[in-house]
């Protein structure tokens, strides 16, 4: 895909996301590139194991040697039921036919379940890397309940060849305060095994809808998850797109104030542009030293090629390490699904696109 395809994905959006001239200097950012882990790790307290881990991610796939990465996530069958996730194709009900996506995809390395790696780890380990992702909402209490609990542990993910755990914390919940213990303590072990992290640093709070607005993928709020997220040792962040801003704003009243903010983080550092928005994202990432992925979201059928490239686009030029994309891809046929997964690869391959 070349950036006259792009552009055309794009529409009427192209050079509101094209041109745009970010508020954040892209001299303050830490970016992507063939040389990151000496660049940005090689100075920290990870171990030579997790910087070896580090480079096999960066170096896999497609992309493999440009800095960015495309992550296949396929953590559904629990998080919204697998006959929800996988009737519309049921052939992944089958773990086999998981990593064949993700090979024949081109993507960087797999996550998803104990279940899933577990099954085909002595096949396909050492193909494709592999990230266990640790923690999931179970989704099948009634009434439905809205908790991360573990269903793993890291020493499987060690024992199984994995190069990496995953995580989900949701910020802003009850539970939270206990899940950034849990996750916190295994981002530890993880490290200590050689293993790198990957936080799915998510907002769930009732309060974060304000009078008909949802704030859950405000700027400001995912903002703080993601500061929240690097703190407790996540080399990576997965977070969605951010559509508004405000959220402290919208949720803070005299009676009951919510976080503390100021209006410089709106006008100073942010703006309406969604590579802003995004890009305020990356910088409570500590300005990129870990890099953000944002998440791909659900399959909406025709619309999907589009938003799957305009969400690259986003990312890229924020100053983003890559995409996680999962039901855009394995909803739909395997060849299409192929097609997807390279089209947002293509997006970080296209040199014209270039960060803001």
């Amino acid at each position: 895909m070349n950036l006259n395809e792009i552009e055309k994905l794009l529409g009427a959006d192209a050079n509101t996301l094209l041109k745009h001239e970010a508020k954040i200097s892209k001299k303050r950012l830490h970016l992507p590139g063939p040389d990151f882990v000496d660049r940005v790790w090689l100075d920290s307290d990870r171990t030579p194991n997790v910087l070896r881990n580090l480079q096999l991610l960066f170096n896999s796939g497609r992309l493999g040697g440009s800095g960015y990465v495309s992550i296949l996530p396929v953590d559904q069958g629990i998080e919204h039921s697998a006959g929800a996730s996988f009737a519309p194709n049921p052939d992944y009900f089958d773990p086999d036919n998981i990593c064949k996506l993700g090979i024949e995809g081109g993507c960087n390395a797999v996550a998803s379940t104990l279940g899933v790696m577990g099954v085909v780890a002595r096949k396909y380990a050492h193909k494709i890397p592999f990230v266990l992702k640790l923690n999931h909402n179970e989704f099948l209490s009634y009434p439905n309940s809205h908790d991360q609990i573990l269903f793993a542990s890291v020493k499987q993910a060690f024992d199984m060849g994995a190069i990496g755990i995953g995580a989900t914390v949701y910020f802003g919940s009850a539970e939270s305060k206990r899940q950034i213990q849990e996750i916190s303590h295994a981002f530890q072990q993880a490290h200590e095994l050689g293993m790198i992290t990957i936080l799915w640093c998510y907002l769930r709070n009732n309060g974060f809808k304000v009078a008909g607005t949802d704030y859950h993928a405000s700027a400001d709020l995912t903002g703080q998850g993601n500061h929240l997220g690097v703190t407790i040792g996540a080399d990576i962040v997965k977070q969605k797109l951010p559509t508004n801003n405000g959220g402290y704003k919208a949720v803070s009243t005299k009676e009951k104030p919510f976080g503390k903010f100021t209006e410089t983080m709106y006008s100073d550092l942010c703006s309406d542009n969604p590579i802003d928005l995004t890009r305020y994202q990356i910088a409570n990432c500590f300005m990129g030293r870990c890099g953000l992925i944002n998440s791909g979201g659900e399959s909406k059928g025709a619309s999907d090629l589009a938003e799957a490239v305009m969400t690259a686009v986003v990312n890229k030029r924020a100053g983003g390490m890559g995409l996680i994309s999962g039901r855009k891809a394995f909803q739909k046929p395997v060849g299409e699904g192929v097609a997807m997964l390279h089209a947002i690869q293509d997006v970080y391959l296209c040199k014209e696109v270039t960060v803001a």
